[in-house]
């Protein structure tokens, strides 16, 4: 299982259409490496669910903070590998610089990531 990570709200301003944007590209980065014979995740496709149910208006009020980027933690802490995608993001880099100290497998490129299986 692999974690797609990157920028969500990053450059955004918090604009819907920019978010969706991001979602959007990590979401063709799971398709594929799903296509490639693996599970790909992201931490967003569990916690904006949980954030609508939670009640969250915005990115960054204090349900967001509470549940996003503790989503992604947990959900890294069962995958195998985290493939970093995008621009800049903190969030992102974070769970490179957590799944590192686990000792868990970072890619840069799709490319990169060995065939499942």
């Amino acid at each position: 299982m692999i974690l797609v990570a990157g920028p969500y709200r990053s450059g955004t301003g918090d604009d819907p259409l920019k978010l969706e944007a991001h979602v959007r590209a990590m979401n063709q980065s799971a398709l594929r490496l799903f296509r490639a014979g693996h599970l790909a995740v992201t931490g967003e496709a569990l916690a904006l669910p949980l954030l609508d149910a939670a009640g969250s208006t915005r990115p960054g009020d204090p349900l967001f903070d509470e549940i996003f980027h503790p989503v992604a933690e947990r959900l890294l802490a069962r995958c195998d590998a985290v493939l970093r995608i995008g621009g800049p993001s903190e969030g992102a880099d974070l769970m490179v610089a957590l799944a590192r100290a686990r000792g868990q497998a970072v890619y840069t490129d799709a490319a990169d990531v060995p065939a499942a299986r």
